[in-house]
């Protein structure tokens, strides 16, 4: 046995336990259930709710089993008269002043309250005084509060200070008169808030836009995965007569371990919105007016067959893999090579050089091993909010994390550097990186460095780190300097013998890739001979027939003020979509309703390169059909061999095929000297999808929607402020080359750098400006 191994005896069985191990954790290992409210074994220990109290053989009173460790040769008892006598008095304790309205309480039926009380709990109570009432608080759109129900357990305090990274709640008083809530009166903002639902043993806190709609018992639970960023989180969707009520998590310590964002938990807010497409439209005389699926996909084969090589597509990087694979494969089979997922992307130069999937480069639990981490384009805690939390704990380990964006990212720990660049500034800024990391100075010839200290501390923090990591987020990514960007970022990466990792923004965004939804790839990555337009291309100028797969161009587009001008001078736009509105609504000749992300069983592949399946439930709405089968029919009725499916398994089985052979690999070979292009504007547009902005079903979330993080405004620094004569809430009107305009209110943020204005995008107030990093003009209204 080993030295680190020892062994307890509970309840009469012998087990074996690690060194310093909680008799908890022991037992929890062993199938013996003993009763706990404050325990969550991902928090750290409490003991205060006395819960877990048991018998230990030479100890002159009951202990908490939380915070006991082992010993060698303990005896425990957990059902002893003297273990059992401590947990019913605990349990009458805390039962004291708890208010029995398990009736209209939403945790009724799955409390752990109530099942501990069933079991240690009495049928009557000797207490006779008065039960105290708490004031509840309001934390905020998303999180609804019975404070009198609170039991002290503080595992909503603990999330947030240890896990989440923000003390946003807190505990004050002493006795019976502690009170749970914020420091001052404000709503919780953290993007993963919602998990102290999840973890509040009592009905305290629970799901405010599910509140009163449903028992526990009358949901159905159907696993599902979440599309919404790029880990895949595993989640439970629970449904209450074929409509989804509610989303919690599902436990896999590969993905999401057991926590979920906001942004998973509550964006089936935007499954069933007022503009949900239930029928096929068709437009006659301008009109879109309801029609049959027969005649509507007879309308489109029509069209396509006509179109032929002149076909257009683009593809949503939230859709399923399978339909995504059919899409390129219903395009490639008319002779078409235009057809593209990256519709955020502006530079598709280095296109050639790219890997067959950017990835993480990693496992995602990998990602805490780290030693030193450097961001670049990156808001990881807005985009990916899960995956700062693992890094997170490179932080909380003793690790480096070093951040630089186009605006100063907001974080939950101590960075070794946060650094705020201009669009100018960046390419200079990985160039002086660079140098010090020791690349080669060709590499850096044209480009103008910077000095700066911060440099040599984050190059030193790579090169001296056995495991370290440069990570390319969307900011880089919808760059108009991404190449360049990117050719630094992997000389920087073999100079300091780091990985190179990308942060893809979407949820398939790995699966566009191998299913082949890049103009100038196929299937699994082989590279074609015929290189079709990029999307950037595709949705700003005109097609002679452009088909839309779950994409709201106006809003998606890196260029959306040249969207309207394309759609109207495309010969038809075809779109295939969950949504009746903006230019789809305006532009389309006709519109296949799609089923949205629970309704449709598919694939996605997460930023480590797991194929994660999920089966569609409930059962499409209305008239709407899975993407995969849509393309099928209209394969078949366009007379193209190959797509005669019978299941949606078989789609993905043949794309399995093709991409069995494909090895994952980030390596990038940097070509000579990095190109830079002359920009010398006085004022930048700078931005990014925020955490509710980035696909169609989060938009239409109407809890999230509510949230700090999805209010639309203009971001400028104090130096701009001040240049421009602005103040914290004055109007200011942008424009871009003179035609797209947008009018906004102001916000001073310390978190821009000078010369830019930070405008979020994905909303109906920024469509009409221009791509990211381009010169902005900006008037106080």
């Amino acid at each position: 046995m080993s030295d680190d191994l020892i062994t307890i005896t509970v309840d009469g069985r012998e087990l074996s336990a690690s060194k310093g191990q909680m008799l908890i954790e022991v037992t929890d290992q062993a199938g013996i259930d003993i009763p706990r409210f404050c325990y969550h074994k991902k928090l750290s220990i409490a003991a205060n709710c006395r819960m877990c109290l048991v018998e230990v053989e030479k100890a002159p009173k009951p202990l908490p089993a939380c915070a006991t460790p082992v010993m060698p040769d303990m005896v425990v008892h957990t059902r002893s008269e003297l273990a059992r006598s401590a947990q019913k008095g605990t349990m009458e304790f805390l039962l004291i002043n708890h208010p029995l309205d398990c009736p209209i309480c939403d945790q009724g039926g799955e409390c752990e309250l109530q099942d501990v009380a069933l079991g240690y709990g009495e049928s009557s109570s000797a207490y006779t005084e008065g039960k105290r009432v708490v004031i509840d608080k309001y934390l905020g759109p998303l999180i609804s509060t019975e404070m009198t129900r609170c039991i002290h357990c503080t595992r909503c305090v603990r999330f947030g200070e240890e896990i989440a990274g923000l003390r946003e709640l807190g505990a004050t008083g002493r006795g019976e008169n502690v009170r749970i809530g914020t420091y001052i009166e404000k709503s919780v903002v953290s993007e993963v808030s919602g998990n102290v639902i999840d973890i509040c043993p009592v009905g305290a806190l629970t799901a405010k836009p599910s509140r009163f709609t449903a028992r526990a018992w009358e949901l159905s639970q159907h696993a599902g995965i979440s599309p919404h960023d790029c880990l895949g989180s595993n989640v439970f969707i629970h449904t209450e007569k074929g409509t989804v009520n509610r989303v919690v998590p599902r436990e896999n310590e590969q993905i999401n371990e057991v926590w979920i964002a906001d942004r998973d938990r509550f964006s089936y807010q935007g499954l069933n919105s007022a503009d949900r497409l239930v029928v096929p439209k068709l437009r006659v005389d301008g009109e879109l007016v309801d029609t049959d699926w027969d005649t509507a996909l007879q309308f489109v084969a029509k069209r396509l067959t006509k179109a032929q090589d002149q076909l257009a597509t683009l593809v949503s990087p939230y859709a399923t893999l399978e339909e995504m694979f059919l899409a390129q494969k219903l395009t490639r089979a008319l002779g078409a090579c235009d057809i593209d997922h990256r519709l955020g992307q502006q530079d598709f130069s280095d296109q050639a050089r790219a890997p067959v999937m950017p990835w993480l480069g990693m496992d995602i639990p990998a990602l805490e091993s780290l030693d030193a981490v450097l961001l670049i384009g990156a808001n990881v805690r807005k985009e990916q909010p899960l995956a700062a939390l693992r890094l997170r704990k490179v932080a909380m380990n003793g690790g480096s994390v070093s951040l630089m964006n186009t605006s100063k990212a907001p974080v939950h720990f101590d960075p070794l550097e946060n650094l705020s660049l201009a669009p100018p500034q960046m390419l200079p800024a990985l160039a002086s990186l660079a140098h010090e990391a020791g690349v080669d100075g060709e590499v850096l010839m044209n480009i103008a460095q910077d000095s700066d200290d911060a440099y040599a501390r984050i190059a030193a923090s790579l090169s001296k780190s056995e495991h370290s990591a440069i990570v390319l987020g969307s900011q880089a990514v919808t760059s108009p300097e991404f190449a360049a960007i990117r050719a630094l970022a992997a000389a920087i990466a073999t100079a300091t013998g780091s990985v190179l990792a990308y942060l893809p923004e979407a949820g398939n965004t790995c699966g566009a890739w191998l299913s082949g939804c890049v103009p100038h790839r196929g299937p699994g990555g082989e590279a074609l001979e015929s290189v079709g337009r990029d999307a950037h291309a595709l949705l700003s100028t005109a097609s002679d027939t452009l088909l839309l797969l779950n994409v709201e161009p106006e809003l998606d587009a890196a260029d959306p003020s040249a969207v309207t001008a394309a759609l109207e001078d495309s010969g038809a736009v075809i779109a295939i979509s969950s949504y009746l509105g903006g230019s789809v609504a305006t532009h389309a000749d006709v519109v296949l309703p799609l089923g949205v992300f629970t309704e449709t069983a598919g694939t996605y592949v997460n930023a480590s390169g797991r194929w994660q399946f999920t089966k569609g439930v409930p059962e499409p709405l209305g008239q709407a059909r899975p993407g995969w089968k849509i393309m099928a029919a209209l394969g078949a009725l366009c007379d193209l061999e190959g797509f005669e499916y019978a299941s949606v398994t078989a789609v993905s089985a043949e794309l399995q095929q093709l991409c069995q052979d494909v090895q994952l690999d980030n390596s990038y070979t940097v070509p000579g000297a990095v190109e830079v292009r002359p920009n010398g504007a006085t004022l930048y547009l700078i931005g990014e999808n925020t955490l509710y902005s980035g696909d169609p079903v989060v938009r239409r979330a109407t809890a999230l929607q509510k949230t700090r993080d999805a209010r639309v405004n203009a971001r400028v620094g104090a130096e701009t402020a001040r240049r421009f004569g602005l103040a914290e809430g004055d109007r200011v009107s942008l424009r871009y080359n003179g035609t797209g305009s947008a009018e906004l209110p102001v916000v001073l943020d310390d978190a821009i750098p000078d010369q830019c204005v930070w405008v979020p995008r994905g909303v109906s107030e920024s469509a009409n400006l221009g791509p990211l990093n381009a010169p902005i003009d900006m008037e106080k209204v």
